[in-house]
């Protein structure tokens, strides 16, 4: 598996995710760039994500589902704040009802992913930053930190196709 770290940082309201790939930056770039690939890791292995909407343009969004073992369906959306392709992307990610609406009494975080390169491949670091203190302890202890794990420990099947 590629991810090399997962950091909760309480004082600074943050989780990062740090992976490396035996991939040009270009490569691990298109995982996010193309709504297919992303589908197939973004979510948890036992919740595979279906995108639905994707514009990864500043203002632009990005609406999915996770499918849960029993079938049950998990929303959410990013709203993009910057993108700089192939090096950065960054989004506010959220959660939404049934019909897509965002849900106002669940935590939304700033998530900011950097690809570098990094011993001849690349670097990806993935940074959550919380609002509060009491809303990072409610996604840690939803399992945000090791949905996240595995979710990115899927990139690495992808990239040697």
């Amino acid at each position: 598996m590629s991810v090399t770290s997962v950091d909760k940082d309480f004082d600074s309201l943050t989780l990062t995710l740090v992976a490396d790939f035996d991939a040009p930056t270009e490569r691990v770039w298109q995982l996010w760039a193309d709504p297919r690939q992303l589908e197939r890791w973004w979510g948890p292995p036992s919740y595979p994500a279906t995108v639905e909407e994707h514009d990864l343009t500043p203002g632009g969004d990005v609406t999915y589902f996770m499918t849960g073992p029993d079938g049950e369906k998990y929303r959410g959306w990013w709203r993009v704040t910057s993108v700089n392709p192939p090096k950065s992307l960054a989004f506010t990610d959220g959660f939404a009802d049934q019909d897509g609406t965002p849900i106002a009494d669940m935590p939304t975080t700033t998530v900011h992913m950097q690809l570098t390169e990094h011993d001849g491949g690349t670097r990806m670091e993935l940074r959550s930053v919380f609002d509060s203190l009491e809303q990072m302890e409610q996604l840690v202890n939803m399992g945000a930190a090791e949905g996240l794990r595995q979710a990115v420990g899927q990139m690495d099947a992808l990239l040697a196709e």
